[in-house]
């Protein structure tokens, strides 16, 4: 069983803080901070890593489990599956392995969940989109639909690329996941 006091992080660009100044900007720091003043024993690892896709996520998860034991999996991959037009149904083959190896080793699991600009039409976006809820459903883990929800299209919260949420845009993404985790706590 996973130890109570571990949350893993595995996730991409959105996570590991691409584009801020200082790590500390990023959601991922500030649900620490959040974690620590609510009184919770929790710590968390970051294993996000830029430009990392599902598959990418699924080759590193065994040893992430087995290395940090965390008690929950904050689960945020497939934009850039996505984003490269990947097929959708093999993010969701692989992000539904990953989920399953988590709970397999004792792990809950907060899908955090992603949409892609209109590049590759309605269809696709559509296709993909489903992937999220499908799996919170499927797997009976807790879903936050967007993470990037209020911030997305957002000029005044998104790095000059228009998809990297800035700094000022952190904490409502922490806020976001912070209210999918706090009764998992």
């Amino acid at each position: 069983m996973g130890q109570a006091g571990v949350i893993l992080v595995l996730g991409d660009s959105i996570s590991a803080g691409y584009g801020l100044d200082n790590p500390a900007q990023g959601w991922v720091a500030l649900l620490a901070g959040q974690i620590k003043a609510a009184g919770k024993p929790w710590t968390i690892v970051n294993a996000s890593i830029s430009g990392e896709t599902s598959a990418g996520g699924l080759s590193r998860v065994d040893d992430l489990l087995a290395r940090h034991k965390p008690g929950l999996l904050l689960l945020e991959l497939g934009a850039n599956d996505g984003l490269r037009g990947l097929r959708p149904t093999q993010a969701q083959a692989n992000l539904g392995e990953i989920i399953g190896r988590a709970k397999q080793a004792g792990a809950r699991v907060v899908l955090l969940g992603m949409r892609i600009p209109p590049n590759y039409g309605k269809r696709y976006n559509d296709l993909f989109e489903a992937v999220f809820p499908a799996l919170a459903q499927q797997h009976g883990v807790a879903y936050v639909p967007f993470l990037l929800e209020g911030v997305g299209g957002n000029a005044q919260l998104t790095e000059a690329d228009g998809l990297h949420p800035n700094a000022l845009a952190q904490p409502v993404l922490m806020r976001l996941v912070w209210g999918k985790l706090e009764p998992l706590l």
